[in-house]
């Protein structure tokens, strides 16, 4: 996966200046945000079935309009945006996955409108719905970890970003991911 080629510190300091009011920072921003943006959800996207239809233009688009909507932004820093955009996407992608599952059984609640071309295939919405489910159960057990979880799979942070947004060493994320990856492999596989 490529990395932006845009200083990490200058996002977070145009992200600074947009939570203090400036609106030049936010225009001159979101080209910046947008790629990263678009990275993480190739990222998410890397982890999905090849015949998926999911397109991430789509995800990215709405976590964009949902980021951008904030009417007073407090960004600490550049893995804080990215930490909420990790969870606006997962939001999202259960939200929809759910919506489609519902369509399918002939739910009558309004379909989420990302995307014509954003169709989950049933298998994928089950998926999604059941990682977040397992994600769930995970953090009431331990809250942290399934922090860590959304950061990593669904943000596409590495471990030193996500230290410095849960305030915790490298070497606590790096075992936190560890176990939370064999505690939900046994999760989605156990048989009920």
């Amino acid at each position: 996966m490529e990395k932006s080629s845009v200083p990490p510190h200058r996002v977070t300091q145009l992200l600074a200046d947009w939570s203090g009011g400036n609106d030049a920072a936010l225009a001159e921003l979101t080209p910046l945000i947008y790629e990263e943006l678009q990275r993480l959800a190739h990222h998410f996207m890397e982890g999905q079935r090849p015949d998926h239809t999911l397109q991430t233009t789509a995800l990215v688009n709405e976590a964009y309009l949902r980021l951008a909507d904030q009417t007073n932004p407090n960004w600490q820093s550049r893995a804080h945006f990215f930490a909420v955009a990790a969870r606006a996407m997962r939001q999202i992608l259960v939200s929809y996955a759910r919506s489609s599952r519902a369509q399918k059984r002939g739910g009558g609640r309004a379909r989420i409108e990302l995307d014509e071309a954003a169709i989950l295939s049933p298998e994928q919405s089950k998926e999604i719905v059941d990682l977040h489910e397992a994600l769930e159960r995970l953090g009431t057990l331990d809250s942290r970890k399934a922090q860590v979880v959304e950061l990593k799979f669904f943000g596409g942070l590495n471990y030193d970003e996500i230290a410095e947004v849960l305030k915790i060493a490298r070497m606590t994320v790096r075992r936190d991911w560890e176990f939370a990856r064999v505690w939900l492999y046994t999760e989605l596989h156990s048989v009920d």
